[in-house]
């Protein structure tokens, strides 16, 4: 509809650019790419100046993701109409969007020239300090680009037309970079310094920083003191307050005799000093009564393991481990962040002390048992979060890999009772057990991640793949999560036989990776805008990262062989799908050196010891197979063009191609020995000979080809063999042992094994399919 209303809007104004970009856009939106490459080519031959059509065009060419066209039309509108802060405007953003850092800065002076305002002047200073950060030689970056940037934005403190908190910032960001920490010091403690205010405790943040940088360890500690003061659940603090303390007395620093201390006030120098700092915040906190903070007791605890470290017998002096984690349990156990704020605390504990301590917490839970013999249950949420952090914490201990079989079944028992008891509130040791009581939960708590993780991670180990997909989605991952779990995913569904759902799942993070390049362009794009300059290095690099995750090369990989398998068996498609692809090995474009591993490993929460956490899998291991994988995928380019070559010297146009390396080989031999057996035939029918022996390799290509079509026959028969079994199994009708499994376990039970067995049966089917189509690839080869 858009390009008929365009195609009559041209015939009455030939001329008229925008409407003609319009219908370019139309034409691109159909699927009609070339021709909409065309048109908009020959739009932006006539060198067009009205903003309509570059706005139009900026749009296709976006569209078409060949942002580097963008630039060539606005440079062609400035030079025409050199006066507009507009297109200067929207040239240098075109410039930003294809990462030209040189032309940026550039752009960023003539836009500044026309309209002297700050703004312009410091994207100018912000692509210098780009160009450093992009250069190779980081020599050239320290000697050339930085100072340069240093001496534009110091023009204008000097000329105090500092006007934002940005271009303090970024004058910050610039002497950090050239290592210039005392000047950096002077900027953020002057008046300079007092712009900084979008964030809490701006200067403080970077005084700090600053002063670790410089070794300046008595100011670190007299700041992180002061700010401790104010806010003593700050963490951060508490850890700068550790560093600098350990520090100054390594140093053996001495106050002054007259004076202050530091800069930044009384320094601390001695374990005394603060043991007695540590517990006058306990102190203040235990006079509150309610709603304590967490940040006084733990740094008890941080101390201690640091006094402990140093071999120091000043930690008997903050008291036993064992009680004061006890006392912050009773203090803080009906929180979820007891488990996590304790767990690495541990280590203090003796391994003699373990089974008294889990002893002593259990006690301090209120458990009433319902019945004579019963399992004694919580009465409240705050006493079911006390006894589920005292399980954690004893599974954390190895408490529980210590149990033999019998008390682990007893234990799995209880925990089932508890759970289910747990769901009032509002919220089989064999396989199927675990995938029943899993689907019951998620029924109860469809929007529990754990649930679905472990649903995931047991369904692939089973060999079902066809439930992960709903469940992947149902996780709803956002953004960067494509990449840090995705893997969860994509590493089983070929390899389960589900190459429909493989294909999907490829597409689908491969659509994260291809957007990144665009979507982080914008993001920069609105940084110097808004003049978040420090923002943008930031994004360059995570665009870097996430081109050279190990995910995206894998699925780009598995998506080359996939398409290469799957479409094997039409000539036409797999010729267009090699030539798509761009596959050659001189020009494989994966960074395979500079390979990030941005996997989540951890996203699956575990209790266990750490001599219990489960081992990744090798990163240099995963990166070998996939460089072999699309090594694989690249080399079929060259097996493609001799055998293209061959068809053109013999004449032969139908020439059955597969992926398969038996069927490569086989099509290969069989265009090989077609035309030698038809010369053989014409030259008995010239010289009338009937006696002439035939060459027995043609007979035991034949035979060859032959054992080949019986061999996929009978893996066929098998598959059929399977799927038969399978469907009279009834693999979801079949019973337990487990006589004590209660009716809503049956059901659950029940679900996950027709879950499986379905998946089972459309593995098999679509394995059997793909057979077929290579059986029929098999019969066409003839000679």
């Amino acid at each position: 509809m858009a390009i008929q209303q365009a195609d009559k809007l041209l015939k009455k104004h030939k001329d008229l650019y925008c409407a003609k970009v319009l219908k370019a856009i139309g034409l691109q939106r159909t699927g009609k790419q070339d021709e909409a490459f065309t048109l908009a080519q020959e739009v932006t031959a006539l060198e067009p100046t009205d903003d309509n059509s570059l706005q139009a065009l900026t749009i296709l060419y976006r569209e078409m993701h060949r942002p580097e066209l963008v630039t060539k039309l606005y440079e062609v509108a400035v030079k025409k109409v050199p006066s507009s802060e507009e297109y200067h405007s929207h040239l240098f953003m075109a410039y930003a969007r294809v990462g030209e850092y040189k032309k940026m800065q550039q752009a960023g002076m003539a836009l500044y020239k026309i309209v002297p305002k700050n703004p312009y002047y410091f994207w100018s200073v912000m692509s210098l300090v780009m160009q450093a950060i992009s250069a190779r030689d980081e020599k050239l970056s320290k000697t050339m680009f930085l100072p340069l940037a240093e001496r534009m934005v110091a023009k204008m403190v000097k000329e105090e037309k500092i006007e934002a908190e940005a271009e303090v910032q970024l004058y910050f960001m610039i002497l950090e970079r050239l290592g210039k920490y005392v000047e950096a010091l002077e900027v953020v403690r002057g008046k300079l310094g007092e712009k900084l205010t979008s964030e809490l405790q701006s200067r403080e943040n970077k005084c700090m920083a600053l002063y670790k940088k410089l070794d300046r360890w008595p100011e670190c500690n007299a700041l992180s003191r002061k700010l401790l003061l104010t806010n003593p659940d700050d963490w951060q603090f508490f850890l700068s307050y550790f560093d600098s303390l350990f520090h100054v007395i390594d140093e053996s620093w001495s106050p002054p005799e007259e004076g202050e201390h530091s800069l930044e006030g009384e320094v601390e120098s001695s374990v005394a000093q603060a043991i007695k700092f540590v517990l006058d915040r306990i102190s203040a906190e235990e006079t509150k009564g309610s709603r304590q903070l967490r940040g006084p007791y733990l740094a008890r605890l941080e101390l201690i393991q640091r006094l402990r470290q140093r071999g120091s017998p000043e930690e008997k002096e903050l008291g036993e481990p064992h009680e004061l984690m006890f006392q912050y349990f009773e203090k803080f156990g009906d929180k979820p962040c007891c488990i996590s704020d304790l767990k690495i605390f541990l280590d203090l504990l003796a391994p003699d002390q373990h089974v008294q301590f889990i002893n002593r917490v259990m006690e301090t839970v209120p458990l009433t048992a319902p019945a004579e013999g019963a399992i004694p249950l919580p009465a409240d949420t705050k006493a079911l979060q006390r006894h589920l952090c005292v399980v954690q914490l004893a599974r954390s201990l190895g408490l529980h890999h210590a149990m033999d079989r019998e008390h682990k079944l007893s234990l799995i028992h209880e925990l089932k009772t508890r759970y289910r008891h747990g769901l009032e509130f509002g919220e089989e040791w064999s396989l199927w057990q675990c995938l029943g009581l899993l689907e019951e939960g998620l029924i109860q708590s469809p929007s529990n991640a754990q649930f679905k993780l472990l649903l995931i991670l047991i369904f692939c180990r089973l060999g079902a793949f066809e439930p992960v997909v709903d469940l992947y989605s149902s996780l709803d991952a956002k953004h960067v999560q494509h990449d840090t779990i995705g893997y969860l995913l994509t590493r089983y569904a070929e390899s389960l036989g589900q190459f429909a759902a493989s294909s999907q799942s490829c597409n689908f993070s491969l659509r994260f990776f291809h957007s990144n390049q665009k979507d982080t362009s914008e993001y920069i794009i609105q940084a110097y805008k808004y003049g978040a300059f420090e923002k943008i290095p930031e994004f360059i690099a995570f665009r870097n990262r996430l081109n050279s995750s190990l995910h995206f090369a894998q699925v780009r990989t598995e998506r080359m062989l996939l398409d290469l398998f799957l479409e094997a068996n039409i000539l036409s498609s797999l010729e267009e799908n090699i030539k798509s692809m761009g596959l050659c090995p001189e020009e494989d474009d994966i960074p395979w050196n500079d390979m990030r591993d941005n996997r989540d490993l951890t996203v699956l929460a575990s209790w266990d010891p750490k001599d219990r956490l489960p081992c990744c899998v090798f990163f240099q291991t995963i990166s070998i197979v996939l460089w072999v994988s699309s090594y694989c995928a690249n080399v079929l380019r060259p097996l493609k063009s001799n055998l293209q070559k061959k068809k053109k010297k013999k004449k032969e146009t139908n020439t059955a191609t597969t992926i398969s390396i038996v069927l490569w080989v086989s099509s290969y031999c069989a265009n090989v020995l077609r035309p030698l057996k038809s010369n053989l035939q014409k030259k008995k029918k010239k010289k009338k000979e009937t006696n002439t022996a035939t060459p027995p390799v043609f007979t035991r290509y034949q035979e060859y080809v032959a054992s080949l079509q019986t061999l996929i026959s009978e893996v066929l028969d098998h598959i059929k063999g399977l799927e038969i079994t399978l469907t009279a199994l009834k693999l979801e009708s079949l019973s337990l042992e487990d006589s004590a499994l209660s009716e809503a376990e049956r059901k659950f039970t029940k679900a996950v094994r027709g879950k499986v067995q379905s998946s089972y049966q459309h593995s098999l089917q679509e394995v059997g399919e793909l057979l077929k189509k290579r059986l029929d690839t098999l019969k066409s080869l003839k000679i």
